[in-house]
Parts: structure tokens; sequence; C-alpha cells
């Protein structure tokens, strides 16, 4: 009598299999991935009126709006760093960008770069103060914040005397630069606005840079510890300040958009979105303690966060419901980023 026997992986194959799912569950941003699929799935069945391209494309927008930002936030936390200015740093974009053009009788694509320039001096400048003091970033961006949020609304009112920045629609150059910063698409009958172009593809630069660029190794490598990372050669200081920059080339464009969609910009505004932006990232992955994060992860928390504060509304449910779900959401996310980190680390 014969015994059939059952071919068995080898030894190797087995831990190659093994480890191939380990490293996917360790990736920062699957359980965000898991929980945009149970709060889209949740939303489709409890508000039939989301169904439609229209309301699609709106989802889509409120995504991508915090989505930019929420990149250049995750990769500067991934290097362990905060920047709590970043909400008003957009408005300063948009009202540099405004109100030079204007006060001063120029094509408004001078704003443009004008504003670029603001927006990197600001970041430089938080970058800067961190590597050069020591001083946390929270507090050298909390007290940028407060400046930002101060003059927008000082100068707006010193200059106009309203606090909203003048119209610009019918200046030299705006028709072109608002083709550049608030076009529209259509792809699959769904009307996109450009942010989600944006969005898409500065999710793939620094997806790119993370992983497949030296620079992507110094962000992580400095998040995870700077001192070490000092002492393998590692241009700490030059990595910090150049997130920053980021984080204000990324406020720079938000803000383009916003004054060439409206035309105008409310000097109060972006007060409270920088919490918004660390939230995305967090939800998507990002660890508060540096060196850990993908800029993917922090893609799906922005899409998270616009799926829920419109569903909210499309639902019919208490608008006010949109903070709960976000404390939640933030503290799940914290929660199994923990989880995961202490898995990895165990193993």
């Amino acid at each position: 009598m014969t015994t059939a026997t059952i071919p068995m992986a080898e030894p190797d194959e087995r831990l190659k299999a093994t480890s191939t799912l380990h490293k996917i569950l360790a990736r920062p941003e699957l359980g965000s991935l898991f929980g945009a699929i149970l709060v889209f799935a949740l939303f489709w069945i409890v508000a039939p009126s989301m169904h439609g391209a229209a309301q699609i494309s709106t989802i889509l927008y409120g995504a991508s709006t915090l989505g930019i930002m929420a990149v250049g936030v995750a990769l500067l936390m991934i290097g362990g760093e905060f920047d709590l200015s970043a909400g008003v740093a957009v408005t300063s974009s948009a009202m540099a960008a405004s109100l030079f053009a204007y006060q001063l009788s120029l094509n408004v694509w001078v704003g443009v770069v004008f504003a670029l320039a603001v927006s990197l001096v600001i970041g430089f400048w938080n970058g800067y103060l961190v590597v050069r003091t020591g001083i946390p970033s929270f507090l050298i961006s909390l007290g940028s914040f407060l400046m930002l949020f101060g003059l927008n609304i000082a100068v707006t009112r010193g200059l106009t005397g309203n606090v909203a920045s003048p119209r610009i629609s019918d200046m030299d150059g705006f028709a072109t630069a608002q083709s550049v910063f608030a076009f529209k698409l259509t792809v699959f009958g769904v009307q996109l606005w450009g942010t989600v172009v944006f969005w898409v593809v500065l999710v793939a630069i620094a997806t790119w840079i993370l992983l497949r660029t030296k620079v992507g190794n110094w962000i992580y490598a400095v998040g995870g510890d700077a001192e070490s990372a000092r002492a393998v050669g590692v241009p700490v200081n030059a990595t910090k300040i150049g997130l920053f920059m980021g984080v204000g080339f990324c406020a720079w464009l938000s803000g383009m958009h916003l004054l060439f969609r409206f035309s105008t910009v409310q000097s109060g505004e972006g007060y409270g979105n920088e919490f918004l932006f660390i939230i995305c990232a967090v939800v998507g992955g990002c660890m508060l303690t540096g060196g850990y994060g993908t800029a993917i992860g922090a893609a799906i928390g922005a899409f998270i966060l616009g799926l829920t504060t419109n569903g909210i509304v499309y639902a019919g449910w208490e608008n006010n419901l949109r903070f709960t779900f976000l404390g939640a959401m933030l503290l799940f996310a914290t929660l199994a980023n923990l989880w995961v980190r202490k898995r990895t680390e165990k193993r």
C-alpha cells in the first residue's frame, strides 16, 4: 500500500512567503486602506445621495485640497518634525500673490512668482530656526502660525481697508494663471478640479523620493534618529530645512488654486487646517515620533477625511459629528500604527 505524499514547500520558500506577508502587513498605509474601504462602504450604504458623478467629484476635490498639503506635512513628519503654520501659510501665499500684483498693478504671474518666494522663505525660516536653536518644531511653527495669522489680517486691512483681498479677475495674466492653477477636466464622466491632478503628481513624486532616492533614506534616517544619521554622514540640517521648504511649496500650490478659483481670498482663512493635514498623515500611517510613514498613506488619509466630511452631509447627519469621526479615526490610527510598529520591531 502506497501512501500519497504531499509536496512540502522548501524551508527557504516558506520563509520567503512569510517574509513577503510580513512586509505587506507592516506597510504603514495598510490600515488606512482598510479604513478607507470601510468608510466608503458605510457612506455608500447610508447616503444614497452620494451616488453620482457630481458627488464623487466633490469628495475628490475636498480630499485633494487636504491631500496636497498632507504630502508635504507627511514627509516632514517622517523626518521627525511638525509645521503648525501650514494652514495659514496657504492663505499667506494667496494673499502675497494677490496684494503684490494688485498694489503695484503688475501682471498676476509676477505675484505668483513672488508668492512662491515668500512660501519658500517661510519654510526656510521655520527649518533654519529648528536646526539652529534646537527648539522643538512644535513651538517654532506655532510662533510662525501666530505671526502669519496676524500679518494676513493686519496687512490686508491696512492696504485695502477690508478683510479680503481685492478681486483680481480682470488683471493681466489672470486667465492663463487660472487655466494652470484652477482648471477642470473630465475623467470617465467625472469632472475633476486640477487639484486632483496636483495631488496625484505630488504623491507620485514624494513616493519616488522616499523609495528610490538617497534623499528618501536621509528623511527616514533623520526622523528615526537624527544623531545616528549625522554620525554616518547624513546632512541632517539640510534635510530638515528642505522638508520645511517642501511644506512651503505645497502651501504655495494650494494658495494659488485658492486665489485663482475665487479671485479673492479671506485673510482669516486657514486657521485650524494644520491639524487636518496632520490628521491625514497620522491616519495614513505616519508616526508622531518620526521615521515611519508613506506619502501614499497620507493620500489615503486625505481621502478618508474628504469622504467623511462630505459623506456626513450626504447622509443628512448632524454636521458636527465630523469632529467625532476625526477624533475617533485619529485615536484608532495612532493605536494601530503603534501596534504595527511594535510587531515589526519584534520580528
